[in-house]
């Protein structure tokens, strides 16, 4: 058995791999089994055939020939941190070590998992079975705050808030170096690397980027420093900071220097979120203190200074 599913192509996905976009949509297969499906013509573009690395533009449509094999996504009594919750959406500080939702290798244990055993169906389902509710995400090992859906409608208000950028999202986060400037626009494009499609790097034709940058605090050869999106690429903060020279502390994944300070990889986190309630249209700001990583890593350095 299996079901034809029709993906119009967003303007966030333009300009990816086939294999990519659909492996985004659908997590439940390995990016081999998608590649199988391209090759057997299961998945076509437009209702053509096409080859593994065709790239999508924005309004394409996207024909998924789907074989029928539902993962089970089981419900789990996972303790959810809500920071604002009314009939429509809510907001989450997702913690560090969690996956936002589930893919083929792991279907328990993440923030996806926890909201289902709390909210049940009543989760947007616009992201298909694997990301109920998710409107956009955050890494692993980057802890913080999370728009989720309650319904379709409020997930299309939502995503459309953070494409237009009425939405804001802000990080905090330690980066090696002593930076230059106090405030400072990284725009570079960002794309998949062609040696490891795990890894997102800066290059020509990828995906226009923008990262906002201000210095918080100085130390003698790391800094302090806030980041707003303006777009939100995959790990565009981790890759815009190592483009301009100064990773992330601890984000061995993209060149940051270990310092002796046990963390949960790379010392980023979401703290706040600013939004137009969906019901009222009030503006809404949701801001945490430094989670544990940062704090760790301001206290270790701001110890040296004495």
């Amino acid at each position: 058995m299996s079901e034809i599913i029709k993906i119009v192509v967003e303007e966030e996905f333009a300009g990816d791999r086939i294999d990519n976009f659909v492996a985004w949509k659908f997590p439940e297969f390995s990016r081999s089994k998608i590649q199988k499906f391209i090759k057997n013509g299961q998945i076509k573009i437009n209702d053509k055939a096409v080859k593994v690395a065709a790239i999508l533009k924005e309004e394409d449509v996207v024909f998924f020939d789907k074989p029928d094999g539902k993962i089970i996504i089981p419900p789990q009594p996972i303790e959810l941190d809500v920071r604002y919750e009314d009939d429509d959406m809510l907001v989450v500080n997702k913690p560090k070590n969690m996956l936002t939702h589930p893919t083929a290798l792991e279907t328990e244990n993440t923030l996806v998992n926890a909201l289902l055993y709390r909210y049940g169906d009543n989760l947007s389902d616009i992201n298909g079975q694997m990301r109920p509710g998710i409107v956009h995400r955050l890494d692993r090992n980057t802890s913080g705050l999370l728009m989720i859906a309650k319904n379709n409608h409020s997930h299309e208000i939502l995503a459309e808030k953070i494409k237009q950028k009425t939405a804001k999202r802000n990080y905090l986060a330690v980066v090696c170096g002593n930076l230059d400037f106090e405030t400072k626009t990284i725009s570079a494009p960002i794309g998949r690397s062609p040696s490891n499609p795990a890894k997102m790097k800066v290059c020509e034709g990828g995906k226009p980027s923008i990262t906002h940058v201000r210095v918080l605090e100085r130390f003698e050869g790391y800094t302090y420093v806030e980041l707003e999106l303006e777009t939100g690429r995959t790990h565009q903060i981790r890759v815009h900071l190592n483009y301009i020279g100064h990773p992330i502390v601890n984000d061995s994944f993209y060149g940051g220097r270990i310092i002796p300070v046990k963390t949960t990889e790379q010392v980023l986190q979401a703290y706040q979120l600013t939004f137009n309630r969906l019901n009222d249209n009030i503006i809404t700001k949701i801001t945490l203190e430094p989670d544990e990583d940062v704090s760790k890593v301001l206290n270790y350095l701001r110890s040296k200074r004495k």
